[in-house]
């Protein structure tokens, strides 16, 4: 009788389009995205049966306190039917890019770990350090992280085994003039000289693989001896870099794992939840070592936490080496459809034994620690992002949650050299992928009204056109960074191009006046507050963005025109010395031989600059 009241009473709660739409569900794949009452997109998922997977949600059914509260927000959800399973999957994801929802795991692009590469292709190849795995046939190793940095790496590796380090193009008929600095050295073996042949250079990134695959005995002997050698001869700045090479050593060596042999790779990934909030830890063994652990929190809406693993494995290795062997706290299900996503046949250990099982520990101990001190610290950042934005919405009338924020400042020195920053924030955060530029072409002199306008202008025919991958994008909300006459002439730019669904205000500096369209009394808001941080963090990331680049324009435009005037140096030169040097005053201190070294400057143009820059600083004085 009680379960038929409870049934009762929550089918009277249940939304009736929601009921509507569960009735009429299909059971093919698909993706289902959830929206609240502001139409904010606060969840997205996949499915084999939408019908069956989407009304789980709303049964009259315990649920995880996380999962609860993203259906008490729902207001609505909206599906789409795919083929198969796997297209469900890849769809999922496009939509987690794109509308960065509350409730799923956004594990952020721009925040790759760094990795040593080395293409074997080439003739004489180098190590490089990025951030972003290609299929190209490379050599890669990594990732590189929680103390251990990739440069120093490369670092020890140059100072033990001679590997270049320049951008020289190499090939069999070129040869350089001289050696580089690094020869006289000892820190490389000239190839771009021809010093050594491509067979012995091999057997050198040989070594270097072998390195880099975990055996550390080599390196550690030979860089003792170059260090010994140096104390002897007295040269003790060169003995004082070789111990801090071997201190890097030292610390990999303290990272193997006991009984691991020196090839394994491996991957261990432990969920902890306390039903509200949740991590993932990640651990990441190379070559027998650990490499590094790190934390993850996430807050994600699903079911079962073996889903909530299978979600973040899928975005962790977008842009990661995934290798052979993974170990996981929970049994994940559809490890086809993951193994087919990732494009790689897995080895997927979810009861591991022996030394699996202690890493595994290892890494179940680290998300329980870490979820004990951090859910404070989360629901913190919730406050003053997502919640920052949904006060801000109430006290400023605004017609949506504003989760996609744009502010405009302009930046100038007597009218001259005039640019717009657009800076970007998305769900309380910035989002530096999205910040663009302008170069304001059409206003002559001062006018910061005309020049806000001509910016915007450009910004909203862009987004009415669909051209780029940010201006594409809807605005929830426009910032002008200035007072009620800045925005009254943007707010004719919103009119002119048919834009009024678009929310748009300005924050006065002097005493951060909040001005909205046609309203002549400002909206203050509460000093200290999270709203109001928060605009004026997105107000000043305009406005230190503007100054920025309106620097980097004047800077190059003094730099060109002083080199532009030296007979012999014309486009190409110009950016190699820029290359080189960095600032035409690093140019003008350069010594006639280090003008020489630079690629297409020639003894003779070299004396040529360098008697230019001394008759100018004879001018001067």
């Amino acid at each position: 009788m009680l379960d038929y009241f409870a049934q009762n009473l929550y089918n009277k709660v249940m939304n009736e389009q929601i009921r509507n739409k569960l009735k009429v569900l299909t059971t093919k794949p698909g993706v289902y995205v959830m929206h609240d009452k502001d139409g904010v997109v606060i969840y997205v998922g996949k499915a084999k049966n939408l019908k069956n997977r989407v009304s789980q949600y709303f049964r009259n059914s315990p649920k995880p306190s996380k999962v609860q509260a993203m259906v008490d927000s729902v207001d609505h959800f909206d599906y789409f039917i795919t083929v198969s399973e796997m297209d469900a999957l890849a769809l999922e994801s496009n939509l987690i890019k794109k509308y960065q929802p509350f409730y799923n795991i956004l594990l952020k692009d721009g925040k790759q770990f760094p990795y040593i590469k080395i293409n074997t292709k080439e003739p004489f190849p180098k190590l490089e350090i990025v951030r972003k795995v290609k299929n190209d046939g490379a050599k890669y190793f990594g990732p590189y992280f929680a103390g251990l940095d990739a440069r120093e790496i490369v670092k020890a590796v140059n100072a033990a085994f001679k590997i270049r380090t320049c951008n020289n193009k190499i090939t069999d008929t070129s040869i350089a003039k001289r050696e580089c600095l690094n020869y006289s050295l000892g820190l490389c073996s000239a190839p771009c000289t021809k010093k050594i042949d491509k067979a012995d250079y091999a057997k050198e990134i040989d070594r270097v693989v072998n390195f880099l695959n975990g055996n550390d005995d080599e390196i550690q002997e030979i860089l003792q001896k170059k260090m010994e050698i140096a104390a002897e001869s007295e040269n003790f700045e060169n003995a004082l870099i070789f111990r801090d090479r071997l201190k890097m050593i030292a610390k990999l060596k303290q990272r193997v794992v006991a009984n691991l042999p020196k090839n394994i790779d491996k991957d261990i990934f432990a969920y902890q939840t306390d039903g509200l909030s949740g991590v993932v830890t990640s651990m990441v063994v190379r070559g027998g070592k650990i490499l590094g652990v790190m934390n993850y929190p996430c807050l994600d809406a699903e079911l079962e936490e073996s889903q909530t693993l299978f979600n973040f494995i899928a975005q962790y290795y977008q842009n990661m080496i995934v290798p052979h062997d993974i170990i996981v706290s929970h049994e994940i299900p559809d490890v086809e459809l993951l193994q087919e996503y990732l494009g790689k046949k897995i080895n997927l250990v979810f009861s591991p034994h022996g030394v699996n099982k202690t890493l595994l520990d290892m890494a179940k101990e680290n998300a329980k620690e870490y979820l004990e001190k951090h859910i404070e610290k989360e629901r913190l950042k919730y406050n003053n992002t997502i919640g920052a934005l949904k006060v801000l919405k109430e006290k400023l009338g605004l017609s949506r949650v504003p989760l996609r924020m744009e502010c405009y400042d302009i930046s100038n020195i007597s009218g001259t050299n005039k640019v717009c920053s657009m800076v970007v924030f998305k769900n309380g955060e910035p989002s530096k992928k999205d910040y663009r530029k302008f170069k304001i072409k059409t206003v002559k002199g001062s006018n910061d009204f005309a020049s806000l306008q001509e910016a915007l202008t450009r910004r909203l025919k862009r987004y009415k056109n669909q051209d780029g991958e940010s201006f594409s994008e809807r605005p929830d909300l426009l910032i002008i960074d200035g007072g009620k006459g800045q925005l009254s002439s943007c707010y004719e730019i919103l009119q002119e191009q048919d834009c009024l669904g678009i929310d748009m205000i300005s924050l006065a500096k002097r005493i951060e006046e909040v001005f909205k369209p046609e309203n002549t009394t400002p909206v203050m808001l509460k000093p200290g507050s999270a709203e109001l941080k928060m605009l004026q963090r997105i107000r000043d990331e305009a406005h230190r963005f503007a100054i920025t680049f309106h620097r980097q324009i004047r800077t190059k435009k003094q730099t060109e025109s002083t080199l532009d005037q030296i007979e012999g140096v014309g486009e190409k030169k110009r950016d190699a010395l820029l290359h080189a040097f960095g600032t035409s005053e690093n140019i003008a201190n350069a010594s006639i031989d280090e003008l020489a070294l630079v690629p297409g400057i020639h003894k003779a143009l070299a004396i040529k600059i360098h008697k230019f820059f001394e008759e100018n600083k004879k001018a001067e004085e």
